[in-house]
């Protein structure tokens, strides 16, 4: 921000009264404005604006950050003149200070003590134990999808390579794709939802399970393209979800089932340690 968007902004903040009397501002900053005993620099502002924005464009932000800037400082301390609840507040406060202390402390201790990551063996554990929780909503597939013009040469050979799928023929496929394809997916390492394919090519499927289980090789076209669809393996809607693509959300249950016995465990043991220290004092009932 430019020494002319400096001074509109500083001609802005002349508008700005303080109600209360002046305090003095750091000495080793360079306040705009002033308002309730509040000060704001010019380095906090010219935080907030955004590289390479023109001296218009940087001139808008700073106006608008600045009338937020005032308009929150006078709400808050209209605020605490007006309420009738401040104790209240104030004990809402310290709820959240505390339940914040708290986690951020649980947090630390699950951080030193909890290794990074399940192990294989947990998750392929948990894989087999728990299939059944583990079913596919919809179908999914490996494959490639490759797009074409619709005059496109060497359709009959393009044809052959994507019914094949063999080494030499992908990478005939990758060096045809470059010059002549408008889209070429392969996906033969890695599961994609059935309708996520299917969105990209003009067909209408009544029953995906029955489509993926009758077919290997895909053809179709519309006015302008070509569509040439592989799969390679499919799972079916209501079947076992693969381990490969189950995995990164086991490892999520794993690590969240950790963590929490982990602070049920961290509870009891300061709780027990303080009644065997007799850090807790309990009356006796009269």
């Amino acid at each position: 921000m430019n020494k002319f968007t400096f001074l509109s902004i500083m001609l802005l903040t002349f508008v700005v009264i303080s109600s209360c009397a002046h305090k003095t501002p750091d000495s080793t900053r360079k306040p705009l404005l002033e308002v309730e005993g509040k000060f704001l620099y010019a380095d906090e502002v010219q935080q907030i604006i955004p590289p390479n924005v023109n001296d218009t464009d940087s001139t808008e932000i700073a106006k608008s950050y600045i009338r937020k800037w005032v308009t929150d400082v006078l709400m808050y301390e209209n605020a605490k003149r007006n309420v009738t609840n401040a104790e209240e507040i104030d004990q809402l406060v310290e709820s959240y200070r505390k339940s914040l202390t708290i986690h951020q402390y649980q947090q630390k201790m699950i951080e030193q003590r909890l290794p990074k990551e399940p192990t294989e063996e947990e998750l392929k554990t948990f894989y087999t134990e728990y299939s059944n929780q583990l079913v596919l909503k919809e179908s999914i597939i490996k494959g490639l999808l490759l797009i074409i013009p619709k005059n496109a040469s060497k359709l009959n050979q393009v044809r052959s390579w994507v019914q094949s799928g063999n080494a030499k023929a992908l990478e005939n496929i990758d060096k045809y794709s470059l010059q002549n394809a408008i889209s070429y997916d392969y996906f033969g390492d890695k599961w994609l939802p059935l309708s996520e394919i299917l969105k990209r090519m003009p067909l209408k499927i009544e029953d995906a399970s029955k489509f993926v289980s009758a077919n290997r090789f895909v053809e179709t076209s519309d006015s302008t393209e070509h569509f040439l669809l592989r799969i390679e393996a499919f799972k079916l809607s209501g079947q076992v979800e693969p381990y490969e693509m189950a995995k990164d959300r086991i490892v999520n249950i794993l690590l969240n089932k950790k963590k929490a016995d982990f602070i049920t465990k961290f509870e009891n043991e300061i709780y027990n340690d303080a009644v065997s220290n007799e850090s807790v004092t309990f009356f006796k009932r009269k």
